[in-house]
């Protein structure tokens, strides 16, 4: 398992008010939008190249996982997490501040490790789509 990458940015933040950190809950759904669309786009970019390659298989495997079930899954947590905050708003008892601080803090981290799985897997179809093309063409 990759070590989880010190999040200065996060460090910040959990000082910041809740409106802050609901701001940035938003953001995260934005990003996790755009992601699905870019999953698409690098399955349908790797369904043109024609090969049976097991490096092939394995990075379309790894587009269905992400989406499938990291994609969704940060997502749902996201939408719970943002409840969270309506509830610590109205003062529903059994949600804390330090409660919904601490989730806050696991889901960016979350985040972090999601962003740079994502960025890599990227960078390895770019690299196999580039490769192909180039023994294609």
């Amino acid at each position: 398992m990759k070590e989880r990458p010190i999040n200065h940015k996060n460090v910040l933040l959990l000082g910041a008010s809740l409106e802050v950190l609901h701001q940035e809950s938003k953001e995260w759904l934005e990003t996790i939008s755009f992601w699905s669309y870019e999953a698409q786009f690098f399955k349908n970019l790797l369904k043109q190249v024609k090969t049976n390659e097991t490096r092939y298989q394995q990075m379309l495997q790894t587009l269905d996982t992400i989406y499938n079930q990291l994609f969704k899954f940060l997502k749902k947590d996201i939408v719970v997490h943002e409840k969270n905050l309506a509830q610590l708003q109205e003062l529903t008892i059994g949600f804390s501040d330090t409660d919904y601080r601490d989730e806050h803090k696991q889901l960016s981290e979350s985040m972090s490790l999601l962003t740079q799985d994502f960025k890599e897997l990227k960078m390895t179809i770019f690299d196999f789509v580039k490769q192909r093309t180039l023994l294609d063409g």
